[in-house]
């Protein structure tokens, strides 16, 4: 796996693979450094728009999230993960999950 940083297509990421990257690309995040900075919160919020917000789990969110950071997403402690999840309803409620 590349070294943080040197990833060159969002299939290099940590907890990235070919569909979540593609649906990525369909948001208008299309580089590790665009997903970087628009964190995984952002990237999210714009998954919810384009895939709907059924297809935007707890778990996906905790995907971006390592992929930022650059870790597994079970890596994130519980605590963190749930204000990510809050932080998610807060800017697209997804009504109900």
């Amino acid at each position: 796996m590349p070294a943080r940083g040197s990833a060159e297509a969002l299939e290099d990421l940590v907890n990235i693979g070919s569909e979540c990257a593609k649906a990525l690309r369909a948001a208008g995040i299309g580089t590790p450094a665009e997903l970087r900075r628009a964190g995984s919160v952002e990237a999210a919020v714009r998954l919810r728009r384009t895939l709907g917000a059924d297809n935007v789990c707890r778990s996906r969110l905790s995907a971006l999230e390592g992929a930022v950071r650059g870790v597994r997403w079970h890596a994130i402690p519980k605590a963190e993960r749930d204000r990510l999840w809050r932080e998610l309803e807060e800017r697209s409620p997804s009504g109900g999950t």
